[in-house]
């Protein structure tokens, strides 16, 4: 309604500027006159007409689209300013369309997400809460102690759960500070093997480290150590004992690489694509379910280390084992 008051009060304006016109004009000249307005003001009018016409178009693609979720082609305007308003619209509803599609994409990871989390979390609780019954009917001392001492790892392993969670939480949400600096690759593995010494000795696994001691990178040590130490705890639940684990640094002109290889049975071709998926576990067939993880520990390091710009991947070694790489490229290409 008001594009057509708009167009009327122009189409009155032009013709009062006519009827002036040919009101001054001189008396041999008014019929001249007169006839140039009369063809001015007609092809102003089918000019005002054909705007209207495609500003009324748009104005029904546009309701389309925000009422009914069609995709509208607006690619049909060949005016000049109305091209280029249409080529506008059309790259900001192709750009509302891609984020919706995203924000589907997201919500859905979401609700997934939240499932995972959900069973991984209700799995442990519920089992602490059948235990405690047990616990209090057991009268010998040291059944009741190993009781306990299963109890509390299973609190620990739920600590952990929610704490990773939260780092990763916060990961996506671009909210973790990362610390660019220079640290050295002997320190951040001596600084993640040192909490697994002891878990190593009973699980009767040999840990080898072969360590440049100029190796260095530019990035946070604390959180590459735990993604170093998130990725030996997962080689030592995949060793058998008697096995070993390599922690390997060096540098080169491109980057600087932390390995960490093992003597387990490898990653099967089906588990390769889905490593560092959350909440993913592979065949765990075989395993004990208090010694099974929550698949969480190689999504969380390859997060640390992606926010610090580096790169993670795994392959199975030619000689046996599963074979992970850390690498913080020097240069940017």
């Amino acid at each position: 309604m008001g594009s057509l008051t708009t167009l009327i009060r122009q189409s009155l304006l032009f013709a009062a500027l006519a009827v002036f016109l040919v009101w001054v004009a001189p008396w041999e000249a008014k019929g001249w006159v007169a006839a140039t307005g009369a063809f001015s003001y007609g092809f102003f009018l089918i000019i005002l007409l054909c705007r209207h016409s495609q500003i009324k178009r748009l104005s029904f693609e546009i309701d389309e689209v925000l009422h009914n979720g069609r995709r509208v082609d607006f690619s049909t305007s060949r005016e000049g300013d109305i091209a280029i308003l249409s080529n506008e619209l059309a790259k900001m509803v192709a750009r509302l369309s891609r984020t919706s599609e995203q924000l589907a994409i997201e919500r859905n990871a979401l609700s997934d997400s939240l499932a995972d989390i959900s069973h991984q979390i209700r799995t442990p609780l519920t089992a602490i809460t059948l235990m405690l019954p047990t616990i209090e009917r057991t009268q010998d001392a040291a059944e009741r102690k190993m009781a306990l001492r299963k109890l509390e790892s299973m609190i620990e392993r739920v600590s952990w759960l929610v704490t990773a969670l939260l780092k990763i939480a916060k990961i996506d949400a671009g909210a973790m500070r990362v610390d660019r600096k220079d640290a050295s690759c002997t320190d951040v593995v001596r600084r993640a093997l040192a909490p697994l010494e002891t878990s190593l000795d009973l699980h009767d696994i040999r840990l080898v480290t072969q360590l440049d001691e100029s190796a260095h990178f530019l990035g946070d040590a604390l959180w590459t150590a735990e993604a170093v130490e998130n990725i030996v705890k997962n080689c030592m639940e995949h060793t058998p004992a008697g096995g070993t684990i390599t922690v390997k640094t060096q540098e080169d002109v491109l980057s600087t690489v932390i390995e960490v290889r093992d003597t387990g049975p490898g990653v099967s071709p089906e588990d390769l694509p889905h490593i560092f998926d959350r909440f993913y576990r592979g065949h765990e067939e075989g395993r004990a379910a208090e010694t099974a993880g929550f698949g969480i520990g190689l999504s969380l390091a390859q997060a640390l280390i992606s926010a610090q710009g580096g790169t993670i991947r795994v392959a199975n070694d030619p000689e046996g084992g599963a074979r992970f790489i850390i690498a913080f490229p020097k240069t940017v290409v």
